[in-house]
């Protein structure tokens, strides 16, 4: 990938998947504080400052990474988490639920804003900033769509994995949730063996086609 292509690269992806990144981690937080729970506040990461949620690896090096290794097809990377005690809870085991939703809620809400701004371009079609606004905004709906997919897969600690843990019975909630120290190490082999992408990349273009449907674009 020559050097200009990575610039312009980086320069289209860098704000989408910095707001996708910093809001997903943000609103698990605020949702936390909503429910009874303040330690992502206490620790100074209830912010939509993006810098505060800075991981040097997830957020900078693996993004840059993958645009080198894809030739700019592809960017993806992850923030540090923000705290929450579910045990702080009102509610734990349903509260739970709404409080992992919370990040996939802002990456879709997040699609859905960058589908305007694309919409927007198409309507200026033709003016000096009509094709980057549009490419930024067709790699905003990529990224987060596919934080949102990924993220909502019912393995812990994923997203998903606490939904599921949220509306299963007690007793098999607790034997699921023991899958968590696990967690990333199932999502590595599944990796691996194309079989996440094989589960990943159909749901993700269902997505972004019906937002594109709904849109009009």
């Amino acid at each position: 990938m020559q050097i200009d292509q990575l610039v312009q690269a980086l320069a289209i992806g860098a704000i989408p998947i910095l707001f996708a990144i910093t809001l997903h981690e943000a609103a698990h937080g605020y949702v936390a504080r909503h429910f009874g729970d303040s330690t992502a506040e206490r620790a100074g990461r209830l912010s939509l400052n993006p810098i505060r949620h800075i991981d040097p690896i997830g957020t900078v090096l693996l993004p840059i990474v993958l645009l080198l290794v894809t030739s700019g097809q592809f960017m993806f990377g992850w923030a540090k988490p923000v705290p929450v005690n579910f045990g702080a809870l009102r509610q734990p085991k349903k509260d739970m639920l709404w409080v992992a939703l919370a990040g996939p809620a802002a990456n879709l809400a997040m699609a859905l804003g960058w589908a305007l701004l694309a919409k927007l371009a198409t309507a200026v079609e033709g003016t000096y900033f009509a094709a980057p606004l549009f490419a930024m905004a067709a790699a905003g709906i990529r990224i987060n769509v596919v934080f949102m997919v990924l993220n909502l897969i019912p393995i812990p600690p994923l997203d998903g994995g606490r939904i599921a843990v949220s509306l299963l019975p007690h007793p098999l909630a607790l034997r699921f949730a023991r899958i968590e120290p696990y967690g990333m190490f199932i999502l590595v082999i599944l990796l691996i063996t194309q079989v996440l992408g094989l589960i990943l990349w159909p749901l993700v273009h269902g997505a972004i086609v019906a937002i594109q449907l709904v849109f009009g674009l």
